[in-house]
């Protein structure tokens, strides 16, 4: 079954007293692209998420953001105390030195260079970081493609429905095309005898059946009608998984996508060699469906 791109999940997870929050948004995206924000003291771990993020999801504009609470001050922060103890008298000599009377806001101090930094943890911590983040990465996750797998139920309904549609409408185009060159050969009798009428010229029946014939192969819709026929069963299979469509993997939304353009490339050709209205009416009705579709699939995993 087809997936959506669009979905979120989120998970929580503990590790020596701090709370890791995941938080992972998807949306609709032609390849698979990531966003992740995390924390500096945890940006060791861009890499594995990256990782992590790939091997579960294949197309998709990935937000991953990772939330970090319950941090007490000396867990993952430094404050060289020297260092901002220099940067006090300095500045308090130079202001006495012009004879300024100011105060000094210790929390500006802080976004000074080397004052304030992330503390780097030992091998032993950030393996249980590593663990706790990815694990609860994996968690939100599940829960992200549980909503993903939920919504592309709906979006495969929508596209069985437009191509039921689609093959009512295609049904009605083959009914026309068997009666619309026995129309076409009445109409050009009738219309060649009101032009000879006049003149007393008996009409040629050799010279109307090679012109239907010649009319008939340029107008001819069956193989277009066979393969745009194909092209609809093609998709309604790869939407249920069957097929060819397992060796596509993950892939199913590009293959849907690909199918689709073959479709409306058979509906334009259908309605160049349509000679009469009927027929134009449905193909134009077949070409919005096909349009829906094609909407539709660029949400679809």
């Amino acid at each position: 079954m087809i997936n959506s791109m669009t979905g979120y999940g989120s998970a929580t997870g503990e590790c020596d007293g701090v709370t890791y929050v995941v938080e992972i948004r998807t949306v609709n995206n032609r390849f698979f692209k990531t966003r992740i924000k995390l924390p500096e003291p945890v940006v060791f771990l861009e890499e594995d998420i990256e990782g992590v993020l790939r091997q579960q999801l294949s197309r998709g504009m990935v937000n991953y953001i990772l939330h970090i609470k319950n941090v007490s001050s000396d867990v993952f922060f430094d404050i060289d105390e020297k260092a901002l103890q220099s940067y006090v008298e300095r500045l308090g000599g130079i202001a006495r030195g012009v004879d300024v009377n100011c105060s000094i806001d210790i929390g500006n101090l802080l976004g000074l260079p080397e004052v304030f930094s992330p503390r780097v943890p030992d091998e032993a911590k950030a393996g249980r970081v590593r663990e706790t983040v990815l694990n609860t990465t994996i968690q939100a996750l599940s829960a992200l493609k549980q909503m993903r797998e939920a919504e592309g139920v709906v979006l495969a309904e929508d596209l069985a429905r437009h191509c039921n549609q689609i093959e009512d409408k295609l049904g009605l185009v083959r009914q026309q095309s068997k009666s619309f060159l026995t129309e076409y050969a009445e109409r050009l009798k009738k219309r060649i005898g009101e032009l000879l009428g006049a003149g007393n010229v008996v009409l040629d029946e050799e010279i109307v059946a090679r012109e239907v014939a010649v009319f008939a192969e340029r107008s001819d819709i069956s193989e277009e009608i066979v393969r745009l026929q194909s092209h609809i069963e093609q998709f309604k299979d790869t939407c249920e998984g069957k097929g060819g469509s397992e060796r596509a993997g993950n892939q199913l939304g590009r293959r849907l996508d690909f199918i689709s353009q073959e479709m409306l490339r058979e509906a334009n050709t259908i309605a160049s060699k349509a000679c009469d209205a009927k027929t134009i009416h449905l193909v134009v009705d077949i070409k919005c469906l096909i349009d829906r579709i094609k909407e539709q699939v660029q949400n679809v995993e």
